[in-house]
């Protein structure tokens, strides 16, 4: 019994290595066809989907646009508003720095020798002396 067993795995095995080696010609049609026949039942499906939409009426459509413009106006003020405070803000903070650098040129020309001409005399200043020549 135990040969009998053997020869009918052997033959399964054989059956299962025959099956691999050979292709079985496919029941599938052409991969076109194929694609064809999926694009039509895609629009099917759709033209079925469509007819059971149930569309708003008048009055739904106005609330909707009229809710939107209100929000689209909201933001549009906001950006307007933050925009107008950056801009002022960085005015500001140029004008500041200007200013130092202004103030720090007027202190570093005052603090240093300068000459400076009245009258047809140079008058040499030092932040301690004055002399005349």
């Amino acid at each position: 019994m135990a040969k009998k067993e053997s020869s009918e795995a052997a033959k399964k095995i054989a059956k299962a290595e025959k099956e691999k080696t050979s292709k079985k010609p496919s029941n599938k049609p052409n991969v076109f066809v194929r694609m064809g026949k999926a694009i039509k039942n895609f629009f099917k499906n759709s033209k079925g989907d469509l007819k059971k939409i149930t569309w708003p009426g008048a009055k739904e459509v106005l609330k909707g646009t009229v809710v939107t413009i209100v929000c689209i106006a909201i933001v549009g003020v906001l950006v307007f508003l933050v925009d107008l405070g950056l801009t002022k803000g960085i005015s500001g903070l140029r004008t500041v720095a200007e200013n130092r650098t202004t103030t720090t040129v007027a202190e570093t020309t005052t603090a240093s020798e300068t000459e400076t001409t009245t009258a047809g005399i140079n008058v040499v200043t030092n932040s301690s002396t004055t002399a005349a020549q």
